[in-house]
């Protein structure tokens, strides 16, 4: 390859030794060299805009791994399911059975069958923990508890929780990680198929907020800990989350210097009340972020892995913008390694992408779910690889709708225009939402084009368009089955009032579908019923569909 012919974001993540080896002559190197000294130090955003895509992805089930045979099975399936981006465990125990010897066929089998499916692959490092245990470490790292300690409770109980204050735990760890890199460097060197890596899996403490092994009580002397911050659980938590920070460190600078790319870290959600050890406590979490940053500077992400409700307000803790005290850097992105999936994975994911332009989003062992459960996904990707060929996926005029059966309506206020926006079974006509079955979510992105130009692309969700002083003017009317005020329904008084100021109307709305020119095709005219006679636009509960939406002002 020719110096010429390499791309500046290449040459970002290059080592001046291959440099030095690509240039034939002086001249050309003399002149490399300048343009590479301009360069900015590459940073977490850098490379995350080298990924070749946004992530439609999907995580494998723990055990989908762990043969040949299952990765032939589970990798074409992944595709035909619409993911773009696969996550797949990389388990120390397999790849360092024998202490010192390292066996690559899963990893090689993962990448190839990928690279034959069109698939990007995330590789997901089971190495010292995985859910906070050390489960997926060799037989011969079990075995050793005194060269390989673990964890302990206040009262000294053992835990099957490898000590992140070892240095022999550290240095196994780094070892078989590295080892790992240089063989995923070797095999798939330009990054055309291994993307991201994630270090260790939904790393904490269980039982205990920290560790209380003699090498844990040491460091916290020495840290005065105590002094510092208290002796209270959540003082406890603190330290072990920059003791487990630091750790990764090791593992993310190893990774920088043999194949740079963009490494991650996910976090089991401190939910439903629980108290730091009885959740995976001092992991990635959103109220530890400082001392995650702290230790681990060459992270690029913190990951959430929802399953719990409450998807809106987990998803917002981790979609952190532009500070000016971070010194204009995005000081976490969101993208979410895993959630429950589930019939609403769908519209979740469009929610993500349209509200915090996520990274990526990826459900939890798709492969072992069901056709209804993957239904949603595969539809919701579609519409986002549409959004995503128009490149507007990810636009900042976005916003993201998720609606349920408690949270069912919101109002966005943009330049003049109000648009509200609700779960389709607010409207009245549709028995399913009174049957006494729960409601399914709704969700869409919603993209301003210009103004009075708008792009809706969803699933269950309805959404009129109003001025300003018309919204303040609104008659509150309850509505009959057919959509109609019911007769003799009451009136706000101040609907009696003469009517002041302009009104907006729907000039079109339109089906259509975005080619892989990104091109806007037109399917079909949405009025009259569809429309509910000009009065809004609408998806339904089950139908997956993009509109391209016009207002007048009259």
């Amino acid at each position: 390859m020719s110096l010429q012919k390499i791309e500046i974001k290449q040459i970002r993540l290059m080592k001046l030794k291959d440099i030095l080896l690509m240039a034939s002559d002086m001249k050309r190197l003399i002149v490399f060299l300048f343009v590479l000294l301009t360069l900015q130090t590459v940073t977490a955003g850098d490379r995350l805009s080298m990924l070749p895509c946004h992530i439609l992805g999907g995580e494998l089930s723990n055990s989908a791994a762990t043969s040949v045979q299952d990765i032939d099975e589970a990798m074409p399936r992944m595709r035909a399911l619409g993911l773009n981006t696969v996550l797949v465990p990389a388990y120390w125990e397999f790849l360092e059975s024998t202490e010192g010897q390292f066996d690559f066929t899963l990893i090689d089998r993962t990448i190839d069958v990928a690279r034959r499916e069109h698939l990007y692959v995330v590789f997901l490092w089971f190495g010292a923990w995985k859910n906070s245990m050390s489960c997926y470490t060799p037989e011969w790292f079990k075995q050793d508890t005194k060269r390989f300690p673990r964890a302990m409770t206040a009262e000294g109980k053992q835990m099957e929780i490898a000590s992140c204050f070892s240095d022999n735990v550290l240095q196994a760890d780094v070892k078989a990680f590295s080892a790992l890199l240089r063989h995923i460097r070797e095999k798939d060197p330009q990054r055309e198929v291994v993307i991201m890596m994630q270090i260790e899996n939904e790393i904490g403490m269980l039982e205990s907020a920290r560790d209380h092994s003699p090498l844990a009580e040491k460091a916290y002397d020495q840290e005065r800990w105590a002094e510092r911050y208290g002796t209270d659980e959540y003082a406890d938590e603190r330290f072990m989350a920059l003791s487990y920070a630091r750790y990764v460190e090791h593992l993310a600078k190893a990774a920088r210097d043999i194949h740079d790319m963009p490494l991650y870290v996910n976090a089991a959600m401190n939910s439903r009340g629980r108290r730091p050890g009885e959740y995976p406590s001092a992991g990635p979490l959103a109220h530890l972020i400082d001392f995650w940053h702290e230790g681990a500077p060459s992270i690029d992400l913190l990951a959430p892995d929802i399953y719990d409700t409450g998807f809106k307000s987990w998803a917002s803790q981790y979609a952190m913008p532009l500070r000016p005290q971070d010194g204009g850097k995005v000081k976490n992105r969101l993208f979410i390694p895993e959630s429950r999936c589930c019939e609403n994975s769908g519209v979740r994911a469009l929610y993500a992408f349209g509200e915090h332009q996520a990274l990526g989003f990826s459900p939890f062992a798709i492969d072992q779910a069901s056709e209804k459960e993957t239904e949603s996904v595969t539809k919701a990707y579609g519409l986002l690889r549409q959004l995503s060929n128009g490149k507007m996926l990810n636009s900042k005029l976005s916003w993201g709708l998720l609606f349920d059966q408690n949270d069912r309506e919101r109002i966005i206020d943009n330049d003049g225009v109000v648009m509200t926006c609700r779960h389709y079974f607010t409207l009245p006509w549709d028995s399913r939402a009174t049957d006494g079955s729960t409601w399914p979510e709704g969700g869409a992105i919603l993209i301003r084009l210009g103004k009075f130009d708008y792009l809706l692309a969803g699933s269950g969700v309805v959404i009129d368009f109003k001025t300003p002083t018309e919204k303040q003017q609104e008659e509150k009317k309850r509505l009959g089955e057919d959509g109609f005020a019911e007769a003799g329904g009451s009136k706000d008084q101040e609907a009696n009032k003469r009517f002041r100021g302009k009104r907006l109307g729907l000039l079109s709305v339109d089906e259509v579908e975005i080619d892989a020119t990104g091109t806007m095709q037109y399917l079909r005219r949405h009025n009259g019923d569809q429309t509910h006679q000009g009065r809004h636009a609408r998806i339904g509960v089950g139908e997956w569909k993009v509109l391209h939406i016009k207002l007048y002002e009259y």
